[in-house]
């Protein structure tokens, strides 16, 4: 091959690998800092005593947002190995004289003069520019869900010493033997039950959950069964439920409440907030009210 050639191809490869440079991998202070956020997050679940719905969200998202950025990272070092390696089997086939090599050389930073390409690499260079943008906004949200988590955080750090006293007063409690529930949550269920009529299911221990199920702290209270949509009249039920929940979690050591894809924490005050999509009737608490006791 003429010596020419050869300097061609390297010039084609350099500018194809500038043109399509994969951005490098998220700061390691970056990693770092979510790393950190998520232990910060733990301890203060720890402090408040049990899980805090607003706080997992915001740092499922953070995580979500990092691993997806991820993922279009490689992608994008897949696509644009691809791309070269084609443009690479192109030249060196006699695919392009000099002359537009040297013209590649001035305007390959656009798309428009890879217009000698096949479909399936046009196709290909499509991909990779889809996948350039997808990736800078996926780097971007990182950012994004990694400040709310640490905004989240310094709002329950402010409150911390508060919620810990208020909550001192109930003390804590362990599951009993035969029920593998708290006496605290066996008196709250026992309460709502003689408020309510509950034609459907009543649950509460679900042995292995890492939340308030698994630990005897928590109750679903059914409002329609088969994982549908309750009619008008459970769900009137359900908010009246809730809301008994609420005028009386001083009484009882409610710690909050979750119905219809909103959660109302007594520990941290704002009254009804919107969580996160989990997906489904049940999984966004449409079809029962779920109540946890500290």
């Amino acid at each position: 091959m003429r010596a020419g050639r050869w300097a061609g191809l390297a010039v084609v490869t350099t500018a194809l690998l500038v043109t399509f440079a994969v951005p490098s991998e998220a700061a390691p202070d970056e990693q770092a800092t979510l790393s950190q956020l998520t232990k910060q997050a733990a301890a203060l679940e720890k402090a408040y005593r049990g899980e805090i719905a607003s706080l997992d969200d915001a740092r499922d998202s953070a995580g979500k947002a990092s691993s997806r950025a991820k993922k279009l990272q490689n992608d994008l070092r897949t696509a644009q190995r691809q791309v070269v390696e084609f443009a690479q089997m192109s030249y060196m086939g006699g695919g392009i004289d000099d002359s537009q090599l040297f013209s590649m050389r001035v305007d390959l930073g656009t798309y428009s003069t890879m217009e000698y390409l096949s479909d399936l690499r046009a196709e290909q260079l499509n991909n990779v520019k889809s996948l350039l943008e997808e990736h800078t906004k996926a780097t971007k949200n990182v950012g994004v869900k990694i400040r709310e988590l640490r905004e989240r955080i310094k709002e329950l750090q402010a409150k911390q010493r508060d919620v810990e006293r208020r909550i001192a007063k109930f003390g804590i409690q362990k599951p009993g033997s035969s029920s593998g529930l708290t006496s605290r949550m066996i008196n709250v269920r026992a309460a709502i039950m003689a408020v309510f009529p509950m034609p459907f299911s009543v649950g509460c221990l679900r042995v292995g959950d890492p939340g308030e199920h698994g630990k005897g702290r928590a109750c679903d209270f059914m409002m329609s069964s088969g994982g549908r949509m309750p009619d008008a009249v459970a769900q009137e039920r359900g908010d009246a439920v809730a809301q008994w929940c609420i005028d009386n979690a001083g009484k009882y050591g409610i710690m909050y409440v979750i119905w219809r894809q909103r959660i109302y924490d007594m520990r941290t005050g704002g009254g009804w907030q919107p969580m996160e999509d989990r997906g489904g009737i049940t999984a966004n608490h449409y079809d029962h009210v779920h109540v946890s006791v500290l």
